[in-house]
């Protein structure tokens, strides 16, 4: 009777530690709340800008496939997208804790490498948000940081992922993400020039969003497994 009291009362216990505070839970859900405020932003204040004005050079109209969505930081729609740049960029933050930390069977080191390395995109959006491209160089940087960070972040935490039964088949999938992000990225730059932009022609702005949504899907679906699994 004891003996099954003692395991009864063990058993309470790791099932106890190993439970997911729900605060962490819904904080994972910022993972997929960040990326969608961000999408919506850019895909409703696209329509609505008239043009943007940049180092004095007054550009319209808008074009959502040859300017990049960081056009949508300056003139009229500014305010919107800017805050919705730094806001998004909270909500990720916010929710790659929430992940991480509501996987208990990743050991701590690999929870803390794999929080660090995903909220590095995260704080590039911040970055994005608050130095527009006037700013050119700090807001380059936070688009590195964005989006370019995650080719490794999204190996390592693969890596990571597959050695967890029921985050194995997403690691699998995550593995392949890092060589697509690469790619698209590379695209994008390729694709980007800014005499071209300016004029309204190219698809720079396309291969730019391609990436983008490529990117914040991932962080979607983390963020919604997460939630559900804990």
């Amino acid at each position: 009777m004891v003996t099954t009291t003692s395991k009864g009362n063990k058993s309470a216990v790791m099932n106890d530690s190993l439970a997911t505070p729900a605060i962490v839970r819904w904080l994972a859900l910022g993972a997929v709340a960040g990326p969608i405020l961000f999408t919506l932003a850019w895909f409703i204040l696209g329509f609505l800008s008239p043009g943007f004005s940049i180092f004095g050079t007054w550009i319209a109209p808008y074009s959502p496939i040859s300017q990049p969505i960081s056009g949508l930081g300056l003139g009229s729609t500014a305010p919107f997208m800017n805050a919705a740049f730094v806001l998004s960029g909270l909500l990720l933050l916010a929710g790659v804790a929430g992940v991480f930390q509501s996987i208990r069977e990743m050991g701590a080191a690999a929870r803390w490498i794999c929080t660090v390395l995903f909220a590095l995109s995260a704080l590039g959006m911040v970055v994005d948000g608050i130095f527009t491209l006037e700013s050119f160089l700090l807001h380059m940087v936070g688009f590195l940081l964005g989006t370019g960070t995650l080719v490794l972040s999204f190996l390592v935490a693969g890596l990571f992922f597959r050695g967890i039964p029921r985050w194995r088949r997403f690691g699998n999938w995550l593995l392949l993400g890092s060589p697509l992000t690469l790619v698209l990225l590379v695209l994008s730059f390729a694709t980007f020039d800014q005499a071209t932009a300016a004029a309204g022609l190219g698809v720079a702005g396309l291969t730019q969003r391609v990436l983008v949504v490529e990117v914040h899907a991932w962080f979607v679906a983390m963020g919604w497994l997460a939630f559900r699994h804990s």
